[in-house]
């Protein structure tokens, strides 16, 4: 499938926030997906309110990838180890520091 994700929104229930995103293939056919996070992730600072859209598009574009010739489950959960590279993957690295040669007169 040659298109990407589009975000459409979120709803609130008693145990996840999820997120609708839509497929639209070049033929003109549209998929609705949904993408759940749990309450849980986001109580426990595992995930911010913020970011969770974007993570919610990389898994369901990842899906995309995976199943070229067919279509990824219509409802998804993301995982604990899915938020756990996602902010790996997004935390600021402290710089490196190099250490200071000898001068040399």
């Amino acid at each position: 499938m040659a298109t990407r994700p589009e975000y459409v929104g979120f709803t609130v229930n008693q145990s996840s926030r999820v997120y609708r995103l839509l497929v639209r293939e070049p033929q003109g056919e549209c998929h609705d997906f949904t993408v759940a996070i749990t309450n849980r992730a986001f109580l426990s600072k595992r995930v911010r309110y913020q970011d969770a859209p974007e993570i919610c598009f990389l898994k369901l574009a990842r899906e995309l990838i995976a199943c070229p010739d067919s279509l990824p489950p219509s409802h998804m959960l993301v995982s604990d180890s899915e938020l756990d590279e996602y902010r790996e993957a997004h935390t600021k690295k402290p710089p490196q520091h190099r250490p200071k040669l000898p001068v040399t007169s």
